[in-house]
């Protein structure tokens, strides 16, 4: 059973931890950095918007910031990345990621009214490039929910955009070499006792990263 690293606070994580409990991996909630050598994969959950000086800019737009474990998740990124292991970002995981690797964040979408949560999750079309991990799980064209007013802008380097919504936000972004992947989306809350009818089934993006901490495993092949 491999154990997950889930980069937040516990009572802000029960979904992602039910989720992958279900999935039979052992999630660990913890925001120490030396849990980055005994666990295997890390969780990167969504939350409130990335402190904007992190990508060198003022605040316009941003809100519910917490610098602090900003900081902190970008410190155990920064370990997972130098061990080589899997990473998963959810919502506000995948804008960390962006940011880890210089990108930036549009602090408020022009069409953030389409995908901000608005008393429950939206759910919106998106479109997978063909050949991606998505695209292998889901098929081009798939329904996904939706609760973010931000997204991210300028790109990470090594990062490539695998997925998007009608209206051009980046839904889903994959690293080139390493074994990193972002949703925008929240698969936690697409699945088992959470699933959608009107969405695809989260389970399965779940699955696949967890595969991914087999040793022969690889983001790019198997699909």
């Amino acid at each position: 059973m491999y154990q997950i690293l889930i980069a937040g606070i516990p009572s802000m994580t029960v979904n992602y931890q039910d989720a992958l409990s279900r999935l039979n991996a052992v999630p660990a909630v913890s925001l120490d950095p030396g849990m980055a050598v005994r666990c295997d994969a890390l969780l990167l959950p969504g939350g409130g918007d990335i402190d904007p000086s992190l990508f060198g800019e003022a605040a316009n737009g941003s809100y519910s910031i917490n610098p602090v474990l900003d900081r902190r998740q970008l410190y155990i990124l920064d370990r997972f990345v130098r061990l080589g292991k899997p990473v998963l970002g959810i919502c506000k995981g995948l804008q960390v990621i962006n940011v880890y690797f210089g990108g930036s964040i549009i602090q408020d979408l022009p069409t953030a009214d389409a995908h901000r949560h608005n008393g429950q999750d939206q759910v919106h079309s998106t479109r997978a490039l063909p050949g991606s991990i998505l695209a292998g799980l889901y098929g081009e064209e798939f329904a996904v929910n939706s609760a973010h007013h931000q997204g991210i802008g300028r790109v990470g380097h090594g990062l490539s955009v695998i997925q998007d919504a009608p209206d051009g936000v980046a839904e889903g972004v994959v690293h080139s070499r390493l074994p990193i992947l972002g949703v925008q989306w929240h698969p936690e809350r697409m699945c088992f006792s959470r699933a959608r009818s009107d969405t695809v089934d989260g389970s399965l993006l779940l699955a696949r990263f967890l595969d991914l901490c087999r040793p022969d495993a690889s983001l790019w092949s198997g699909l």
